[in-house]
């Protein structure tokens, strides 16, 4: 449905252009509405007035005369310092009835004045190429025709007006379009600057523009370098975490190895992987993505990377043909790889077949991850992609040891990629489709 917001447009250059631009054909149509019509039309009764003054003289001295060729006589010598050109009886191009173009407002006017002014004029054409005026009178006589220039009768045509009017309102847009573009570059770098930070990405960025523009961005830039010394912070930390952990799970380890293979040996030994799982996957979880680098990365290829690691496991795991115009994309690779071997590993629990497909936008690309599991109900896929979430035994999403964090690291690292992570069904396979999508 067309509505009103489809004819703004949606980027900030272009609102200003509108903004800019609006103004200035609305004071051109008011001037050439008040000027040009009503200031020419104006000037053009008077001048027509005028002519119609000569022309009364010339048709009283017409009728004076006894006889048609003495007042042709008479009227002519009048006539021709006034540059008025006279016929009788009138000729063929003597007009039978007004002529006028539909767009000329003086002519309009021209023949207004002049039936005001002289009773005796039958018609009046004014739409001749030469730019002559033919009347036809009425007259005691017979009909007299009378020809002069339009020059005496109206003002001159305001093209040099209007094209001044115009090649003025061009400069000026230039001129307050180059200004104003200054002050609109800061903002769209501070978007950028903001848009790629978002996708874990550092550009350089330095605050110009208006006052409130170079505090937006020194704001952006006190943020970026909290936000960055956290995560360093925490990957800091992290790393003494995981030594710490490890270390007294390696000792236990050893120390199960030397001992006698019974019952309870055995236990210990699946508890303490589950440990193991329980601990990889939390510290995962709480180091996300943000430690990698971003790398021009060849997407099928990487699908068919985590593909070939899955049927190397036994999975059943087929990529289907890419869809759309084929090309890299720059994302962090081990956390796209880590975010899909999460999705098919799920698929290959809660199903015996998975396919990978890849679909490019000009703005996105999306891993379709679909399996014929038993899915997850509509009311609880929200649910699914909370931390620490687990579900039913019919669906778990991360069954076999794990916390609920499989599904929710995906999310976590689409999100970091400008994208999101859309739980919904497999319309062929008839299990989950997990539809992981990162902007380009």
């Amino acid at each position: 449905m067309f509505t009103p917001k489809r004819l703004i447009p949606g980027g900030i250059y272009g609102r200003a252009a509108l903004i800019l631009i609006l103004p200035i054909v609305a004071i051109q149509l008011v001037v050439s509405t008040a000027f040009i019509q009503r200031h020419f039309e104006g000037v053009t009764e008077q001048m027509t007035r005028g002519v119609a003054i000569d022309l009364a003289f010339v048709l009283a001295e017409f009728e004076a005369g006894a006889t048609p060729a003495a007042g042709l006589q008479r009227a002519t010598a009048v006539a021709g310092p006034l540059q008025i050109t006279l016929a009788y009886p009138a000729g063929a191009s003597a007009p039978a009835a007004d002529r006028r173009a539909f767009y000329d407002v003086s002519g309009r006017a021209i023949i207004r004045t002049l039936r005001l002014w002289l009773p005796q004029l039958v018609a009046a054409d004014v739409s001749a190429a030469d730019r002559v005026v033919r009347l036809r009178f009425a007259t005691v006589h017979g009909d007299l025709q009378a020809d002069l220039t339009r020059r005496r009768l109206s003002a001159s045509n305001p093209h040099q007006l209007l094209v001044i009017m115009l090649l003025a309102s061009a400069l000026m847009t230039v001129i307050a379009y180059y200004f104003l573009r200054r002050q609109l570059r800061p903002i769209r770098q501070l978007a950028v600057a903001a848009e790629a930070f978002g996708r874990g990405e550092r550009i350089v960025f330095r605050p110009r523009g208006a006052l409130e523009v170079r505090a937006a961005g020194r704001a952006f830039l006190d943020m970026r370098n909290r936000i960055e010394r956290q995560i360093e912070q925490r990957t800091l930390m992290l790393s003494g975490v995981s030594h710490d952990l490890r270390t007294p799970l390696t000792r236990m380890k050893l120390a199960l190895s030397f001992l006698p293979e019974d019952d309870d040996t055995r236990g210990l030994k699946t508890d303490l992987a589950q440990m193991e799982r329980l601990v990889d996957e939390f510290l995962t979880f709480v180091r996300g993505d943000a430690t990698e680098g971003v790398e021009e990365t060849d997407a099928v290829a990487l699908a068919e990377e985590v593909a070939e690691a899955a049927r190397r496991g036994g999975g059943r795991v087929e990529v289907a043909p890419p869809k759309g115009q084929v090309r890299h994309a720059r994302v962090r690779p081990e956390a796209v790889r880590r975010a899909l071997e999460n999705l098919v590993g799920n698929g290959l629990r809660h199903g015996a077949r998975v396919r990978l497909g890849l679909t490019f936008t000009p703005h996105a690309l999306t891993f379709a991850v679909e399996d014929d599991g038993p899915g997850i109900p509509e009311d609880r896929r929200d649910e699914a992609l909370r931390p620490f979430t687990r579900l039913e035994a019919e669906r778990d999403p991360n069954r076999g040891g794990g916390v609920g964090l499989g599904l929710s690291i995906a999310a976590d690292i689409a999100r970091s990629h400008g994208g999101d992570l859309v739980l919904g069904e497999s319309p062929d396979m008839g299990g989950l489709r997990a539809a992981f999508s990162v902007a380009l």
